[in-house]
């Protein structure tokens, strides 16, 4: 995602990209974990996540790297047992130096290639390609991922626009691969290693593919993208009342009903 969901509320009011998450998992009852370590493991981040997934017929969880001495927890173990990884934003940099050291990123590529859904917005989604740009240091600036995705990617195309100009600076002089950027809003679903379709959770939302022109500068195409049902509008409470509500929530837990 190049920004939304449930971290964002400011841009994006619709649970559509979250959804979208949970139902690619296939499963009726999905295990999805959070790992906001590229923001530290903020309670903000923390609180969003269960306010939105907690009330869902999913079982969600969150694994804190800044916290393990208190959680007990061994993360690689946590990591392969979730059937969906939903990685927050924040810096890039910073969250690869911590995966390194607790073997994460290596854990996520086992995860990857077990079929478990890997997701995440602006750094988190950025960090499974050969690289992107991260404002981690301030000023944007090219840093590379864990590669699990072939070419690049820039995110908040958008909102942040001194992204762009040093993304395709680094395109044209071969510092990074081609790639894509992405608005707030919008996203891409790979299958594998293959792009099997870029959405958005709002009307406009943006996936443009960047190449290098072999003349020294960039070329730009937009790419088809497809609006999630469900997007552009916060989700209003069931007019039919609470009790009806909560009868059908635990219909979805029992697993009478899938998220597709």
């Amino acid at each position: 995602m190049g920004g939304g969901g449930f971290t964002m509320p400011e841009h994006d009011q619709s649970d559509a990209l979250d959804r979208l998450v949970l139902s690619l998992t296939g499963r009726a009852l999905p295990r999805v974990c959070f790992l906001p370590t590229a923001s530290g493991d903020p309670r903000e981040q923390v609180t969003r996540f269960h306010e939105r997934f907690g009330a869902w017929p999913c079982e969600p969880s969150v694994l804190s790297l800044f916290h393990l001495g208190r959680d007990r927890v061994d993360p690689v173990a946590h990591i392969l047992a979730q059937d969906a990884l939903y990685i927050g934003g924040g810096s890039m940099r910073n969250m690869l130096a911590i995966w390194r050291e607790h073997g994460i990123d290596e854990a996520m590529r086992t995860a990857w290639e077990r079929g478990i859904v890997l997701a995440g917005l602006s750094a988190g989604a950025m960090c499974w390609f050969e690289g992107g740009v991260s404002m981690s240091g301030g000023a944007p600036e090219v840093v590379h991922g864990i590669g699990l995705l072939a070419g690049s990617l820039s995110v908040h195309l958008d909102g942040e626009a001194e992204r762009l100009p040093v993304f395709e600076r680094a395109i044209a002089t071969g510092l990074l691969p081609a790639g894509y950027a992405a608005d707030d809003g919008a996203a891409l679903v790979f299958h594998g290693t293959r792009l099997a379709e870029c959405v958005s959770s709002r009307a406009q939302a943006r996936v443009v593919r960047i190449e290098p022109d072999g003349a020294g500068g960039t070329v730009q195409r937009q790419q088809p993208v497809r609006l999630l049902p469900g997007a552009g509008a916060e989700r209003a409470r069931s007019p039919r009342g609470e009790a009806e509500d909560v009868a059908e929530l635990r219909a979805l837990r029992a697993g009478r009903h899938r998220w597709e």
